[in-house]
């Protein structure tokens, strides 16, 4: 046989394989029992596998995962179209979910389920993205140096009582954007632009690391205030390493209140693909993420607030859950993104 034809075969084969599956998936589908779910996701913590096992051994569908960043896989969706094999997109912030959305990348789940465990602020209006699972962005703060009622608002930390004494990761970082974006939200560009540019003027040390890296910071003396997300200090607090709990021991976590309503609130959270192959094996999924049982999980390992509202956090959570949650819809964090990243990169926060 002539290499041609040997080509040509294994790419009949390889249709024929593929289209074998596609039957099965398409059949398991229907009958809403095994098969797969194909998960692109830009969430990457230690924590989700276990997410991913329980399912699979609840429903007998396998979890295919592709992992990146999450523009990554919004351009990986939009470039493969309606042949998208993608199921169901998650992402580990509210901003980059609206972002798949407004590229037309979801289509409505139609869950009553979903409607009814996710608070209406915590999803897409139209029912297209679900939060799974809260943080708060908040402060970390050392309490020789800083007093309580000095950080319970967000625009302290723009004033000049901080220069020099703040510590932030870079401005394109999403939960410093969606932050921001809630700050337009709230009190409208001018305002927020003038909060900035404080912030900025307020910085220790030029942005650099993640939120880990400015906690650190604060207890090494660089700072004396960081922006972090809740769950980076609560693993530090209650993680493994001996040097993260000294940390976490000496400092002290602060809720700031934007306008008295609350402190600002981010999401981890996903949503039915547009061109899902195994939409009922897909929405089967999200609503597991809605269960208690997976509550727990996220809870209990990656330290996160639950989103569901009877959900109770995990004991290592616990202590930090009486918190005021600004009720603010999280759908309008990705509304002020592109604002928002115009203004941070004006202000000069690299």
């Amino acid at each position: 046989m002539s290499r041609r034809l040997v080509t040509l075969a294994a790419v009949a084969l390889g249709a024929l394989a593929l289209a074998a599956c596609g039957q099965k998936d398409a059949a398991a589908d229907k009958a809403g029992q095994g098969g797969v779910l194909n998960l692109y996701t830009a969430r990457h913590y230690d924590a989700d596998q276990k997410l991913y096992d329980l399912f699979a051994q609840k429903t007998g569908i396998e979890v295919k995962r592709i992992e990146g960043k999450p523009d990554e896989l919004i351009a990986r969706m939009k470039a493969e179209g309606a042949n998208s094999p993608a199921d169901v997109f998650i992402a580990a912030d509210a901003g980059a979910l609206w972002r798949a959305q407004d590229a037309g990348l979801f289509q409505p789940a139609a869950s009553d389920a979903l409607d009814r465990l996710i608070p209406a602020n915590l999803r897409a209006p139209d029912g297209q993205w679900f939060g799974f699972s809260r943080r708060a962005r908040v402060v970390a703060y050392d309490p020789a140096k800083v007093k309580p009622e000095e950080i319970d608002d967000y625009a302290k930390l723009a004033a000049p009582r901080f220069k020099g004494k703040l510590c932030v990761r870079s401005g394109d970082n999403v939960y410093n954007l969606s932050l921001v974006g809630a700050l337009i939200e709230a009190w409208g560009p001018e305002r927020a632009k003038q909060w900035v540019e404080g912030v900025v003027a307020n910085m220790a040390r030029p942005p650099e690391g993640g939120d880990r890296d400015q906690i650190r910071a604060v207890a090494a003396g660089v700072c004396e205030v960081a922006l972090t997300n809740s769950y980076y200090f609560i693993r530090m607090a209650a993680g493994d390493d001996a040097g993260d709990r000294q940390i976490a021991e000496k400092l002290k976590l602060g809720f700031p209140s934007l306008d008295g309503q609350g402190s600002h609130v981010n999401i981890s959270g996903g949503g039915l693909a547009a061109h899902a192959p195994n939409r009922a094996n897909a929405v089967k999924f999200l609503e597991f993420l809605a269960s208690p049982e997976a509550q727990a999980i996220v809870s209990q390992y990656n330290y996160e607030y639950p989103a569901v509202a009877d959900a109770a956090p995990s004991p290592a959570v616990a202590p930090y859950a009486d918190f005021k949650a600004n009720p603010m819809s999280v759908a309008r964090y990705g509304v002020h993104q592109a604002q928002a990243q115009s203004m941070i990169s004006a202000a000069g926060w690299r």
